[in-house]
């Protein structure tokens, strides 16, 4: 079959071919990027889906506009203002079929192949796919426990004049870096001085622990002038109530805005508007507070429980910072007394003693660092992820 070229710059996930052995009977997985189903608002969500059908059932089962349902829209933009992204209207947004189509469409209104793309190292594996697909040409910037090493990203758009810089400043997939105040201030900064555009995905942002995050790069764009302009966020509801839905969205230029509208009526026409009137609803009843209080404690508790577990059973074979919010720790193995120091030695060692985790390589764009691994504490019930642990510490 003569395949379309593009095809040769990507290949399947290396993930992906783990989740094949994941079928063995008594496996303890920390290796999914899921949210915990037992933790989904199904009552909430069954009265929006029966208040979209009796309130707007002709425009829940209709076709509707390519840019997104303007209830939602609406509902959307109060969502954001109730975080700080001040003056952002219904029609500076538009909505898509979860986060990960906000990044295809950015692929194909952005990117010519042979443009330079600025992600994380580590950043979402689906990005680095998804960017090489259209032709990308990626360069890493490294990151720490205070998220993007800002010093150097100034570096690299310097060296490169990317096209745009990729980040995830709030407790990223996989890293769960946290980026400083003081680093998300320098980015808004250095997109004004050198004219570049910036994308914030923000998937993971209402899941922290404790206190807030710092304002997202959108909120913290009123004070650094210029910066709106150069600046796209992306959203989603999957993580914080359904990813069954797939109802995220995009706030950037209008221009930008449009051609990506353009290009997403080409792709499914909208998103779909019985999703979209679902959230609408579950958005207009003011049930997202409890439920994101609800979920925010049950991560934090599984969180430290994992810390705490490496810690005990690992020792001093494991770093890692301790996250703050997201859904993952990212650690690294350090080697000591001359222990497995390669994620993906370890995870085979690890299927066989009954635990799993993603290795960390797969999620580097380029210089991938064998010695990281992924972990989940999301769908993990607090004396599994103990035992699992403790099943890891065996497979050194």
């Amino acid at each position: 079959m003569p395949f379309a070229d593009r095809l040769n710059n990507v290949e399947t996930s290396a993930i992906r071919e783990l989740f094949k052995l994941l079928g063995k009977p008594g496996i303890i997985s920390f290796a999914g990027g899921f949210p915990d189903s037992a933790l989904f608002d199904v009552e909430g969500i069954r009265e929006a889906v029966n208040a979209a059908l009796t309130e707007e059932a002709g425009g829940a089962l209709q076709y509707g506009a390519t840019e997104g349902y303007q209830p939602l829209r609406e509902q959307l933009a109060a969502f954001m203002a109730s975080k700080g992204n001040s003056g952002v209207g219904a029609n500076d947004l538009i909505v898509t079929t979860g986060s990960q189509q906000a990044l295809d469409l950015l692929g194909k209104t952005l990117i010519s192949p042979g443009d330079k793309v600025i992600v994380e190292g580590p950043t979402f594996l689906a990005t680095i796919q998804c960017f090489r697909l259209y032709g990308a040409e990626l360069i890493t910037v490294p990151v720490d426990g205070d998220g993007t090493k800002t010093d150097a990203l100034e570096q690299l758009i310097q060296q490169h004049k990317p096209k745009f810089v990729y980040l995830i400043p709030t407790f990223g997939n996989p890293s769960g870096a946290l980026m400083s105040l003081e680093r998300r201030k320098a980015v808004l900064q250095m997109a004004v001085k050198h004219d570049t555009l910036i994308v914030e995905d923000d998937p993971y942002g209402d899941l922290y622990f404790g206190e807030a995050p710092p304002p997202s790069l959108l909120a913290l764009s009123a004070q650094v002038p210029g910066s709106r302009e150069r600046l796209v966020h992306c959203g989603s509801l999957s993580k914080v109530l359904s990813p069954g839905l797939r109802v995220g969205w995009m706030v950037g230029p209008a221009d930008l805005l449009a051609k990506a509208t353009m290009c997403k009526q080409f792709s499914d026409a909208h998103t779909s508007t019985f999703a979209q009137a679902t959230a609408a609803q579950y958005l207009k009843a003011g049930r997202m507070p409890a439920t994101l209080a609800k979920v925010r404690q049950v991560y934090a508790e599984r969180a430290t429980t994992m810390g705490n577990a490496l810690r005990r059973e690992l020792g001093d074979a494991i770093e890692f910072v301790q996250p703050q919010g997201g859904l993952f720790v990212w650690a690294r193995l350090t080697g000591a007394g001359g222990k497995v120091k390669d994620g993906g030695e370890l995870a085979k060692r690890a299927i066989e003693k009954g635990v799993a985790f993603v290795p960390g390589a797969p999620f580097y764009a380029s210089n991938p660092d064998a010695a990281t691994l992924r972990l989940s504490f999301a769908t993990v019930g607090l004396e599994k992820i103990e035992e699992g642990a403790g099943r890891l510490a065996q497979a050194f």
